[in-house]
């Protein structure tokens, strides 16, 4: 029994749906950009008006939204919104479905070791937020690069899809760690999800007040903001170290916790 392929089956739906739903999020936004420009009204001017409290929740910060680029990055945030559901959500079921399932004796009793087991589930997550972040990658480049109006955008839609897939594979190991932590391993996507709404509200209550900045490492959120590393700011260092650390660690938990947990049948 390939396992890889076999988790890849039971996910391709899924993946499909979600991956439909990305596009109509760069489709549908795009278009609301091309009718808010064609109004002939600055969106510059017009979002200055906002409540500070308002703009924080839409991720509104320092993008110039009367370009195509500048109005990516807002929608950036939802899109890394969606992806990091996704990559939570696939880590922990992936780890833990063979206990909902009650499919756990059928697997474990065949003559594969569990290293190998969690390796072809984790190669198969991982092929699953590779695929996710390509079709948000190529949405991105063919639905903005048509209401860019000659703007060079192709440089800084390839670094923000780098620093989420990042964020992704970091939301990806979080949940696989917990689900293989966990004795009731069913609650580990609840757990994960509720460990990025956290991090997501922590990142908002930072940018309605500066001095709890430093609680920018504790939130990936933070670590790849559009306004950061679009137009030729690039990846903070510090961040992406931060993100391979913390990727090591939980990858290397999840391993170790799953080899030595009871399995409920």
């Amino acid at each position: 029994m390939n396992i890889f392929w076999k988790e890849m089956k039971s996910y391709r739906k899924s993946l499909i749906f979600w991956s439909i739903g990305v596009f109509l999020m760069v489709a549908s936004g795009m278009a609301k950009y091309a009718g808010l420009s064609s109004s002939g009204q600055s969106m510059n001017d017009l979002m200055a008006d906002m409540p500070k409290s308002l703009k924080a929740i839409l991720g509104i910060g320092a993008l110039d939204l009367n370009t195509a680029s500048g109005y990516y990055g807002l929608l950036y945030l939802y899109l890394l919104l969606m992806a990091t559901i996704h990559a939570a959500m696939l880590g922990a079921n992936i780890i833990s479905k063979e206990e909902r399932d009650k499919t756990s004796e059928f697997l474990f009793v065949k003559p594969v070791s569990r290293n190998r087991i969690i390796t072809s589930k984790l190669l198969a997550a991982f092929a699953n937020v590779v695929i996710f972040n390509l079709v948000t990658f190529i949405s991105s480049i063919l639905i903005v690069g048509k209401y860019s109006d000659g703007e060079s955008i192709n440089t800084d839609i390839a670094t923000t899809m780098l620093g989420m897939f990042i964020v992704q594979i970091l939301f990806l190991v979080i949940g696989t760690a917990i689900a293989a932590v966990k004795k009731k391993s069913k609650s580990a996507g609840s757990i994960a999800t509720g460990i990025l709404l956290l991090t997501f509200i922590i990142s908002v209550a930072i940018d309605l007040n500066e001095k709890i900045e430093g609680l920018k490492y504790i939130t990936p959120f933070k670590y790849f903001e559009p306004k950061n590393v679009m137009y030729g700011g690039g990846l903070d260092g510090v961040f992406v170290l931060l993100s391979l650390v913390l990727i090591v660690v939980l990858f290397l938990a999840t391993y170790v916790f799953f080899e030595k947990r009871d399995l409920n049948a």
